[in-house]
């Protein structure tokens, strides 16, 4: 009870002195126990001894497994660490307990993020590969850290679940997006090999024409493929011979929401001039 009167006053550390008096009295209840270790550990966390406060959520979870405060505490402890897979295995713990938590749900996903962000983003950099984020105000902004490349939406949230991801010999595979915007169309590729080059996604994709091209207009050799400069209204044309990694590396190019995305057009086509009017366009 002083313990708890403490930490309602934000006296975190007189807070820890009373709990551990508690503990001391080796009480026979492992209810109280873990209560008193939980307590303890939420003070602890309240003044950033993070490695302290895990310690206790993990004897609050001895003595009382289902201890949902004592799990949440503990995730949220492994996150400050930046034990993001330990922080998953926490929450995956405490949801079989309640599926519907909502706090470790939130923690759930931001850890996951965080940890796709953490392990990529070397990699990333390495390549002077440009992330952008939005921020909570709307606005976007280049991503430089590991909180704002996670927070971006990283882990991409498509439908197929795709996501950028490393393979065996080290390099990067995209989740790309090919827009077609004369017939509000698009393609998704969910694992587009950085080294691969445009033309070859071109040839597959197109080997048999889309039934909503009833033209017969799109095919490969009769495409030209942009990305858009959002910030200068500029189109800049992308080489189909180019690599993925080529057009990532362009100094005008801004991976957003960790899906690169390109848009193709029919070539000199009404629609190509009429979308192109009133933007500055760099050709090849």
């Amino acid at each position: 009870n002083e313990g708890n009167e403490y930490f309602r006053e934000k006296d975190y550390s007189r807070a820890v002195i009373a709990y551990s008096e508690g503990l001391k009295k080796k009480c026979e209840d492992p209810e109280l126990g873990a209560v008193l270790y939980a307590n303890r550990g939420a003070a602890h966390f309240h003044m950033g001894n993070y490695r302290s406060a895990l310690n206790d959520a993990i004897q609050a979870k001895k003595l009382k497994p289902t201890h949902l405060k004592a799990l949440i505490r503990g995730a949220l402890c492994h996150m400050e660490l930046k034990n993001f897979s330990e922080a998953i295995a926490w929450c995956e713990e405490g949801l079989q307990i309640d599926s519907k938590e909502k706090k470790l749900v939130e923690i759930r996903a931001k850890a996951d993020k965080l940890k796709v962000g953490f392990y990529f983003l070397p990699v990333i950099q390495e390549r002077n590969i440009q992330l952008v984020l939005e921020s909570s105000n709307g606005e976007e902004e280049i991503a430089d850290g590991l909180a704002e490349i996670s927070l971006d939406g990283f882990h991409s949230d498509n439908a197929t679940g795709a996501r950028v991801h490393l393979d065996a010999d080290g390099n990067l595979n995209w989740p790309v997006l090919f827009l077609y915007p004369e017939h509000e169309q698009t393609d998704f590729i969910a694992a587009f090999h950085e080294n691969s080059r445009f033309i070859d996604h071109l040839m597959v994709m197109f080997a048999e024409l889309p039934p909503w091209d009833l033209e017969r207009k799109y095919l490969p050799s009769n495409l030209e493929l942009y990305f858009e400069d959002e910030e200068r209204a500029e189109m800049h044309q992308v080489n189909p011979e180019q690599t993925l990694l080529q057009l990532l590396q362009h100094q005008r190019y801004f991976v957003k929401a960790g899906t690169p995305t390109v848009l193709a057009f029919v070539k000199r086509s009404p629609f190509s001039k009429n979308y192109f009017s009133g933007k500055k366009v760099h050709q090849l």
